[in-house]
């Protein structure tokens, strides 16, 4: 069963109604079981997200322990804990000098109240929350979305300009190039207000055979 904030079974409802491909990608992929880790600091899983930037998980998680490992307090990672370290020191875990300054930038965003913590980041609508997370130097659009959906457990998050999500839609849809992320915006309004499953499926689309997605009477 799943731990998401909003009604999982609904959402495969919605989806089923409003989108006979959709639908059709359910049945062959299989029940949901998207992750979700609720964020008790939007903080620690930031900076988490900061540091995987562009890594694989094993190395990215390798340099998160030797960042952590250099606080006061290992099990405690806030904002004044990584301003008490020198950027020399971020560096020396491995951290890249863009990452040392994304999440050292993080830091002071939250300490001035631009990025809120805790239950004060989750009653903020979607469109504020990316709006407050992408001031901060090193977290764009993909970052933020990747944050509310998998964090927040926000239900409609679109990451349209995700090279998965296009091209789960190219696959779902049997197209012959790869859709703008403007055609993949238009063309997820049915699945609205679940476009957080609805990009779960496509992702889930590019794992299967290719011959998975062929839809009878195609």
């Amino acid at each position: 069963m799943s731990n998401l904030p909003y009604d999982t079974d609904q959402a495969v409802r919605h989806l089923r109604a409003a989108d006979d491909r959709m639908a059709f990608a359910i049945e062959v992929v299989g029940p949901f079981s998207g992750a979700y880790r609720p964020a008790a600091s939007p903080f620690e899983a930031l900076s988490e997200a900061i540091a995987y930037q562009q890594l694989s998980g094993k190395a990215a998680a390798t340099i998160f322990g030797r960042f952590r490992a250099l606080l006061a307090d290992p099990e405690r990672l806030d904002p004044p804990s990584v301003l008490a370290l020198s950027v020399e020191q971020m560096r020396s875990a491995g951290l890249s000098g863009a990452k040392t300054k994304a999440i050292r930038d993080l830091a002071d965003k939250v300490l001035d109240g631009t990025v809120p913590e805790g239950d004060a980041l989750q009653v903020l609508p979607d469109d504020e929350v990316i709006e407050r997370l992408t001031v901060v130097h090193g977290i764009g659009p993909w970052t933020a979305k990747m944050f509310m959906m998998t964090r927040l457990g926000r239900p409609d998050v679109l990451a349209q300009g995700d090279l998965g999500i296009r091209k789960g839609v190219q696959r779902l849809d049997g197209l012959g190039e790869l859709p703008t992320p403007a055609a993949v915006v238009q063309r997820a309004e049915p699945w609205q207000p679940y476009r957080s499953m609805a990009s779960w499926y496509l992702w889930r689309l590019l794992d299967l055979d290719g011959d998975a997605m062929i839809i009878p009477g195609d």
